[in-house]
């Protein structure tokens, strides 16, 4: 499975982006796909991560009410709807692939390239 994100970028505080993770190759109902989050000097993290094939997610605490995953099984994409960013949310961030729902990285065995987000005070 190849994964593609995208849609990072400058935002104030307060603001939103979405960020979106095209797969390609074979996806499986069963997968399970994450986002994670590496900022400066610190462990990449686990934020958040759903099914394809049903409507279960979990997130990290520290973005619950602000961030949401969703996925279009159509366009095989999945996406991160960020609102509210703050400057910690400050990251690169990175979807994954895995075959179990997990926030644990071990768990995620491919991964897309990083997509800068930056959010000002």
């Amino acid at each position: 499975v190849q994964l593609q994100a995208s849609g990072g970028g400058l935002v104030q505080a307060g603001g939103s982006l979405r960020l979106s993770c095209s797969a390609s190759g074979r996806i499986f109902s069963s997968h399970i796909m994450g986002w994670f989050r590496q900022a400066p000097g610190k462990e990449r993290e686990f934020v958040a991560a759903t099914r394809w094939s049903r409507a279960s997610t979990i997130y990290t605490d520290s973005v619950k009410g602000r961030f949401t995953i969703s996925r279009d099984n159509a366009k095989n994409t999945v996406y991160l709807q960020m609102n509210s960013l703050k400057p910690e949310d400050t990251a690169v961030y990175y979807c994954a692939k895995a075959n179990s729902l997990s926030s644990d990285k071990r768990e995620y065995n491919s991964w897309g390239q990083g997509t800068q987000v930056t959010v000002s005070s």
